[in-house]
């Protein structure tokens, strides 16, 4: 049955987010472990989780900022790692581009990996959805996530080194990363740009401050868009 209004597409899109607690939350304590650990207060690592609210790219300046690596090297590496972002803001403006600034600004701030993976596959599925539907299901996906980043990183950072090491936290982040990518490899290109950042970050792991992050991940981009320009090409040929 196909919601018929924004409220019943939000709480559609609230019940799908709702699976990603399980790694968002020991995500966020992770965050708020580490984060102490490398020096920051509490009010420190809680707003950094609230400003960025971008996972990866705050493991990533952390670490670096840990290895006293030049605040350049910073800007640039969080920058590339959450560059995917600006590719998720392309495809998503085809459905929502449209909504007025206000809610458009709230969506830029949440959009997360999690609420486009959610969001996206919606959209592709519900074609006749207008558009109060589709932001009403993007906001439904980010209710849950989103405050229990907030919440767990909190949590994280006031218990700090309580947490016992046997629980292994770290698990957390390459299962999100997996759940999310693993069902957008549809295409070639798609398959084409993951292969070539998994083959490129092995053979750049190398360089310092984590510099083979950015060139795994232009060269992923590169890989990707020409395979999708054979593709097409391809396609006009036959």
């Amino acid at each position: 049955m196909q919601p018929s209004s924004s409220r019943s597409t939000y709480w559609q899109g609230f019940r799908d987010g709702l699976p990603f607690l399980f790694v968002i939350t020991p995500f966020g304590l992770l965050f708020g472990v580490v984060g102490t650990e490398a020096g920051l207060n509490i009010f420190e690592t809680l707003t950094f989780s609230v400003v960025v609210i971008a996972g990866a790219a705050q493991f990533t300046a952390l670490q670096l900022m840990s290895e006293q690596a030049p605040t350049l090297i910073v800007l640039a590496s969080a920058l590339a790692v959450n560059l995917r972002m600006a590719m998720y803001s392309a495809s998503l403006t085809p459905h929502i581009g449209a909504a007025p600034l206000w809610q458009r600004a709230m969506i830029a701030y949440f959009t997360v990996d999690q609420s486009y993976a959610c969001s996206i596959v919606a959209y592709e599925e519900n074609p006749g959805w207008n558009l109060r539907q589709k932001v009403g299901y993007f906001m439904g996906t980010v209710t849950p996530i989103c405050p229990m980043w907030y919440v767990s990183t909190l949590i994280g950072a006031m218990i700090g080194a309580a947490i016992p090491p046997e629980l292994a936290l770290d698990f957390a982040i390459p299962i999100t990363f997996i759940a999310i990518i693993a069902p957008g490899l549809r295409t070639r290109a798609h398959q084409a740009a993951a292969l070539a950042a998994v083959i490129l970050s092995l053979l750049f792991s190398f360089m310092p401050y984590n510099l083979g992050v950015l060139v795994a991940g232009l060269g992923a981009m590169i890989t990707g868009a020409q395979v999708e320009l054979w593709m097409e090409r391809r396609k006009e040929a036959a």
